[in-house]
């Protein structure tokens, strides 16, 4: 994904973007490079499942993610 589209669904600006993904600087998001890596395409994608999914839609995706070891266990 291309920072510029990143951008443009997030909100159209640095700031918008910032506040839509939530705990990233404005600076932070500057100093992205127009290719993004995976790590910060999946970032804004899961700003805008947050955005437009139903929030029921996000917590069956959360639910499931523990029943089935999506993550991390000691």
């Amino acid at each position: 994904m291309k920072k510029s589209r990143a951008l443009e669904l997030l909100g159209g600006s640095v700031g918008a973007a910032a506040r839509s993904i939530g705990r990233i600087s404005s600076a932070a998001i500057s100093q992205w490079p127009e290719d993004l890596p995976p790590r910060i395409e999946d970032r804004v994608l899961a700003a805008l499942a947050r955005k437009y999914l139903p929030p029921e839609m996000i917590g069956e995706a959360s639910a499931a993610e523990g029943r089935n070891g999506g993550g991390a266990h000691v």
